[in-house]
């Protein structure tokens, strides 16, 4: 069976004053499916977010910013174990930071509670743990801390539900020909050096934080497939009907 990260961002999950309790729903009904078929690892943001549904802090401020998260923990997870609990999937979470990448001992104790949650039917849930580290601890985005999760627990492919359909030649925005580039197997460091744009308040990335995330999976001869998170359409045909009608494929290997 082969092993997948499926990353979620934080304005797919949340809204500004509320859980988006459909849009979860939906996720978690696609991830009950996708578990029929794969070993699925769920890296999800979303919990400063949460916690701002509780109360609205400033998260520009960095104190505010680790309460908020603190909040929000408990509220998005509390939200993520009553709908498994409909379709009857056991879930974990576990926190971590940059550093437990950065030396062969702690990343084996990731890759063992992975692997062990793994064959006892658990979903794991991932998170970076921001609340009590320093920003030299951190990714500070769950794009590079989802390919790094997918290269290390032996994940064959990551995907990233985003607030947009997939990688364009251009910005949709600004340019409304831009063109969906359904694969791509080179990023330059120009591309890497755009300017980070986030549609959320509360998220932490833009195009460039995915882009360097699709760069470290194809550097380690891994696939990664960016698609829009708000309608699932487009991530459930290529899952679990290998269609590839919308969405962008990152993939060094030839098609």
């Amino acid at each position: 069976m082969k092993r997948i990260v499926i990353k979620v961002g934080s304005s797919v999950i949340t809204e500004t004053t509320d859980i988006a309790k459909e849009r979860m729903l939906n996720l978690v009904g696609l991830i009950a499916e996708a578990r029929k078929k794969y070993e699925v690892i769920l890296v999800s943001s979303g919990a400063v977010a949460a916690g701002y549904t509780a109360v609205q802090l400033n998260r520009k401020v960095p104190t505010s910013k680790k309460v908020l998260a603190s909040l929000g923990q408990p509220i998005l997870m509390s939200a993520y174990k009553n709908l498994f609990d409909i379709y009857d999937v056991t879930i974990s979470q576990i926190l971590l930071t940059e550093e437990d990448f950065d030396s062969r001992v702690h990343t084996q104790i990731v890759q063992d509670i992975i692997a062990r949650t793994l064959r006892n039917d658990i979903l794991p849930i991932v998170n970076e743990n921001d609340i009590s580290t320093t920003p030299d601890q951190l990714f500070g985005d769950n794009d590079q801390l989802s390919a790094h999760v997918a290269h290390h627990a032996g994940a064959d492919m990551l995907i990233i539900l985003s607030d947009i359909d997939g990688y364009y030649d251009s910005n949709p925005k600004d340019n409304p020909k831009a063109q969906i580039r359904k694969v791509v197997s080179n990023i330059n460091e120009n591309e890497l050096e755009q300017k980070h744009t986030p549609n959320s308040e509360f998220a932490s990335g833009g195009i460039v934080t995915k882009l360097k995330a699709a760069k470290y999976m194809m550097e380690n001869n891994l696939e990664m497939f960016l698609c829009n998170g708000y309608d699932l359409t487009s991530a459930r045909e290529f899952l679990m009907k290998n269609k590839h009608n919308k969405g962008t494929l990152f993939t060094t290997k030839k098609l």
